[in-house]
């Protein structure tokens, strides 16, 4: 078999010739203009009346909900008149109640939905395709192995639907570290040879502009023309060939539509932390999805992974604008899916969810930390999107989108401001000499009060709006024999909300001041970068442990003093956040160790999906350490030659690059040392620079 044909430089005589990638094949796509904008033109401009019964059943229920506990909660305060910090409590509660009604009314649709839902037959026989799909894989900084691991089980899962050769295979590399570089390109050698399909390429971007959203771009500029639809993966995807097959069917037979999203179920989870995260996205997710794309129709949103997308529609209407001003809000926008839906939706195509397909999967952060991590770039990324809401011609759904996204962080430091202005108002009353008689007439004095019974019931009724859809979550479990029987049982999988309850309870309180510092940064003008994710288990050193959840415990300490300064009982009442703040750190530190197999067990779990099982075999097999670049490349002429062969032709040093004749004479100054100890002396920099350059590359390889 000869070498593996790279995306950039396909080989002459190469199999490849054969297909269709002769050559680059462009598609045009232009730098995306926000502030243009047109009527859609490929569905209808207006809504069905469906669509608007269903949309105005969702606000009108918010709207209800939020009145009749703006209602409550102002009776609560408004006994002895309104305050100006009560006031300012009334008006945050409300903006947080509309927040938990709205999810509350989602969820409940998505109950009703799945409700009367008759799920499908696992093994239905599959619809026909005609058409030609890309399978795209953007990497940074992953490890290879486990990559190409994953990469083979969905490659040969969708070989066994016999469609397989309908589907190219697109690895699309912006690492920037050298030995996982050069790493990735063995892996994918080693894959090829391995599954046997010669339709497998390779591209890495030596200058990775506009991060996962810029190299899309750039494979559509250059080889989009060749393809009907491609289907976006992340570096943790799993998808089987039926499932991917099923999309291709559903976006052949609707010619209006521009995206279809799958929901990803969460697997492999290990963690405390991630075992949870599994547990409720595999019990509550279906039921939210469910309700959201009940109520979206072809409004609905994409997350940037694990679906399947119109090339044409993409390509048209897609493309991102860069924002203006510096970071964190200017420059290249971090969370580009929903932009990228938007657009596509402004020029007309249907963006739709499939929230009951299945056979599509993901991983979540090992621990809280890392979880927190990754959260602070989506956290930035939302907040640049308050310059995307105003751009003419969106659909108000797409604008909603946005502001829902914008809401997700803002609402942190918002509850956290509701709660230290009730502190507030209990240390005023406690300890500042009330003014009974204001200035001015007054025939009654005036009694700072409030009601406490009303008080606990507006509270029992805020959680009851939290904590209601998980238990429906759980009904619908109890009346699907199947699944019931998937979760272990009814007992055990009450057992488990109950246990996710109390512990997604305890780790709230630390997410929300995570959320709130990050929210502040970015107001601040702190750019969050563009970090590798972890994906191995989650242990955290204690040093790491002391230092980052040493905020959230002082934060528990300052409320505990002031709750325990006024009384005992408001101690008590504020003690589900108190608890959670003081024993951050050991919270932390649980959460991130390994957890019993059997707690909070899913289905997939308990019978794991076949192509589930092959990747883990797979990875588990897979070889395990990374050897320096320059090592590897001088040992494998085959590596060496298809490294070379991918390289771009030369061109221009700019300023920042690093001196590589500089970088040599450091690798070959000492003739006495091996290969492995010159080119110790290289900074990662140094080697990546000489990894880009072929006479550099000869230069230090001919070492003796």
């Amino acid at each position: 078999m000869g070498p593996l044909t790279t995306a950039t430089r396909p080989v002459a005589g190469d199999i490849v010739t054969e297909r269709l990638l002769p050559r680059e094949t462009p598609l045009p796509m232009a730098p995306g203009d926000l502030g243009k904008g047109r009527v859609p033109d490929r569905v209808p401009a207006a809504v069905g009346s469906a669509m608007a019964w269903r949309r105005g059943l969702i606000l009108f229920a918010t709207t209800a909900l939020t009145s009749a506990g703006g209602y409550e909660m102002y009776r609560v305060l408004e006994v002895g008149g309104v305050t100006v910090l009560e006031a300012m409590v009334l008006a945050l509660f409300l903006v947080l109640l509309a927040w938990v009604a709205f999810s509350f009314a989602s969820a409940l649709a998505g109950f009703f939905v799945l409700l009367t839902h008759r799920p499908a037959a696992v093994d239905a026989e599959l619809p026909s395709i005609a058409s030609r799909t890309a399978m795209l894989l953007p990497t940074y900084n992953e490890d290879p192995h486990r990559l190409t691991a994953r990469l083979r089980a969905i490659i040969e899962s969708l070989e066994a639907t016999s469609h397989g050769e309908l589907f190219d295979w697109y690895v699309l590399s912006d690492s920037t570290d050298p030995d996982i570089w050069v790493a990735e390109e063995k892996a994918l050698l080693a894959l090829r040879q391995a599954v046997g399909t010669p339709r497998l390429y390779y591209r890495h971007r030596a200058d990775n502009t506009a991060r996962k959203a810029g190299n899309i771009s750039e494979w559509i500029t250059r080889f989009g023309a060749v393809y009907d639809f491609m289907i976006v993966l992340d570096a943790d995807s799993l998808m089987s060939g039926q499932t991917i097959v099923r999309l291709v069917h559903a976006i052949e037979a609707n010619p209006t539509a521009g995206l279809f999203q799958t929901l990803p179920t969460v697997v492999n989870a290990r963690s405390l932390f991630s075992r949870v995260q599994q547990f409720a996205g595999r019990l509550y997710g279906p039921m939210i999805a469910a309700g959201v794309a009940w109520w979206h129709g072809s409004e609905s949103n994409y997350w940037g992974h694990n679906a399947i997308i119109r090339v044409k529609a993409f390509a048209e209407a897609a493309a991102l604008p860069q924002l203006r001003g510096p970071k964190p809000f200017g420059g290249h926008i971090l969370s580009h899916d929903f932009v990228e839906a938007a657009l596509m939706r402004r020029a007309g195509w249907g963006i739709y969810m499939l929230p009951t397909l299945g056979g599509s999967y993901e991983e979540v952060p090992p621990s809280l930390l890392d979880f927190a991590a990754r959260d602070r770039r989506w956290c930035q990324g939302n907040l640049q999107h308050l310059a995307v809401v105003p751009a003419r011609g969106l659909h108000w759904v797409s604008r909603l989108h946005f502001m829902v996204g914008i809401g997700a962080y803002l609402t942190a430091p918002l509850w956290l401001l509701f709660l230290l202005l009730g502190m507030l108002i209990s240390l005023q009353a406690r300890f500042v000499r009330p003014e009974y008689f204001p200035k001015g007439f007054s025939l009654f004095p005036t009694w700072p009060a409030q009601d406490p019974v009303l008080a606990i019931w507006v509270f029992v009724a805020t959680m009851g709006l939290l904590l209601l859809p998980k238990l429906l979550s759980l009904v619908l479990v109890w009346t699907r024999g199947q699944v019931r029987r998937q979760f272990g049982g009814a007992l055990r999988t009450s057992a488990g909300v109950l246990a996710e309850i109390v512990v997604s309870a305890l780790m709230a309180p630390v997410m929300m001041i995570f959320q709130s510092i990050a929210v502040i940064e970015i107001l601040a003008g702190r750019d969050a970068g563009w970090q590798t994710q972890r994906r191995d288990d989650g242990t955290v050193e204690r040093r790491e442990l002391y230092r980052k959840y040493g905020v959230p415990t002082l934060c528990g300490v300052a409320m505990a003093a002031s709750a325990y300064a006024v009384s005992l009982p408001l101690s008590l009442w504020m003690s589900p956040v108190i608890v959670g703040l003081l024993f951050a750190v050991p919270i932390g530190a649980l959460t991130a160790r390994p957890a019993p197999g059997k707690l909070f067990a899913t289905p997939e779990d308990r019978e794991p999906p076949s192509i589930l099982r092959r990747a883990n075999e797979l990875s588990a097999a897979a070889e395990v350490g990374i050897k320096p670049a320059l090592v590897e490349l001088r040992e494998a002429p085959e590596l060496l030659a298809f490294h070379i062969a991918q390289l771009p032709p030369p061109r221009a040093a700019r300023p920042d690059t690093v001196d590589v004749n500089l970088a040599i004479g450091r690798a070959k100054a000492d003739v006495s040392e091996t290969f492995e100890e010159a080119i110790a002396h290289l900074s990662s920099r140094e080697v990546f620079s000489i990894l880009n350059d072929r006479s550099s590359l000869s230069t230090v390889l001919q070492k003796p």
